[in-house]
């Protein structure tokens, strides 16, 4: 067999079980919400890309070595649903790094955190004055969570006392030129509305319509397909031409 081959098929084999562990493992793994999430996906990658292209390593072995990492972190993630103590073991816990407009310097250096990485974080956050936060939390998957001070906080409808409409996200009714049968009956309208709707603003037939999206309120945006807006325009041309 040739090496071509051989390669061909140890890859085959590591993107088989790459695929089935990421599935199995869960979204969890793909956010890489901590530390060790990150580094048991690299560990993953790195065995499996060993596996296919270096020939000293038996499949068999690869496949044992994936298989341990792939379902040891979701073992220990029941473990963690089950005991928080557990949990906070492997993944850590959350330290608070300013509270009240004052720099913790204890916990920056638990966390092992220089101002320069903290202001850097806080700008990333909005945030260039230390005096204008309330308490910022260091997540376990390094993240800086931030609640500003009550007065620096934007206002709102809620703090005006203003009742406001609530509004559900815009749902697809139609995508590439077809419609979507099942949203559109969950939000109740007919397939004879949205013809309608989308004649009224110059489509033909349903070819025309590359997206139609409906909000709460029943308004409709239509995007027509760059050949049928370039056709509207050169017959507007055209027609402009004629006129003069």
């Amino acid at each position: 067999m040739s090496d071509f081959v051989l390669i061909l098929i140890r890859s085959i084999i590591a993107f088989i079980l790459l695929l089935f562990l990421t599935r199995i493992m869960g979204k969890k793994q793909l956010s890489q919400l901590t530390f060790f999430d990150y580094v048991v996906g690299i560990t993953i990658g790195s065995i499996a890309a060993s596996m296919s292209v270096d020939k000293n390593i038996q499949i068999s072995n690869g496949v044992v070595s994936l298989a341990i990492w792939g379902f040891f972190p979701i073992v220990l993630g029941i473990l963690g649903m089950k005991s928080r103590k557990f949990s906070q073991l492997t993944d850590g816990r959350p330290s608070i790094i300013v509270k009240n407009g004052e720099v913790l310097e204890e916990s920056m250096k638990k966390n092992k955190i220089v101002i320069d990485e903290l202001m850097m974080l806080l700008r990333e956050k909005g945030v260039f004055k230390v005096d204008d936060v309330q308490i910022a939390i260091l997540e376990t998957n390094g993240e800086l969570s931030i609640m500003k001070k009550t007065d620096l906080e934007p206002i709102t409808p809620r703090l005006l006392g203003m009742k406001v409409t609530l509004e559900q996200a815009p749902s697809l009714l139609i995508v590439d030129g077809h419609i979507l049968n099942k949203n559109l009956s969950i939000l109740g309208y007919s397939k004879k509305w949205l013809m309608k709707e989308i004649e009224k603003q110059g489509a033909q037939s349903l070819k025309d319509v590359f997206l139609a999206q409906v909000d709460s309120k029943g308004n409709l945006f239509v995007d027509f397909y760059k050949d049928k807006k370039l056709k509207n325009s050169n017959q507007n041309g055209n027609n402009d031409s004629s006129n003069s």
